[in-house]
């Protein structure tokens, strides 16, 4: 299943992010540059969203799907962080927050699905409302201007972030509420 329909939309948000950081060293004017690389991610980030849902439509779901989605999903907002952090759109410390985040908890979810309790780590609603608040962001941030002479996309883009960054926290909290029960069970034998 590496090369089913919907897998393969998974790689081109892997395949994206030297595309988006690429677009801020091509000989454009910079508002080109912030609409072409915001159009970008919007179109890849919407892979996200159309694999899975063809996945399941055209009955192509599988474990490396599984597996990858949430990678490319992870590489591309880490890659789009550092681009926004590197011009000076965002801050570091909103980039440490978010990027320590999915590190801790792929390896929690790596760990516990090693023991035998993935379930307890699975993706819940906070992580999902967390994601969608980033996927707004980013490409706010990327844009970089005034949208439609009515929204200011760098202080949405702001808020938003901060927005996200504090879902992030509170998803980590969460995630490792559910899974100490099962640490602390193993630990004991």
């Amino acid at each position: 299943m590496f090369f089913t329909i919907p897998t393969l939309m998974t790689w081109t948000r892997i395949v994206a992010i030297p595309l988006i950081v690429g677009v801020f060293y091509a000989p454009l004017a910079p508002e080109t540059r912030n609409l072409l690389a915001a159009l970008m991610f919007i179109v890849f980030a919407a892979t996200d969203w159309l694999d899975g849902f063809l996945a399941r439509r055209l009955n192509q779901t599988s474990s490396f799907g599984a597996f990858l989605d949430p990678v490319a999903d992870k590489f591309l907002v880490c890659a789009s962080l550092l681009v926004l952090v590197h011009l000076q759109r965002a801050d570091v410390f909103v980039a440490l927050i978010i990027i320590g985040r999915e590190i801790a908890i792929s390896a929690l979810r790596e760990w516990m699905a090693q023991i035998g309790a993935s379930k307890s780590v699975a993706v819940h609603m906070i992580g999902k409302v967390k994601t969608t608040v980033q996927m707004v962001a980013i490409p706010f941030l990327l844009f970089d201007g005034v949208l439609f002479d009515l929204i200011d996309t760098r202080l949405w883009g702001q808020v938003l972030i901060w927005v996200a960054a504090v879902l992030t926290v509170w998803s980590m909290v969460y995630y490792l509420q559910k899974a100490i029960p099962e640490i602390r069970s193993r630990v004991k034998h």
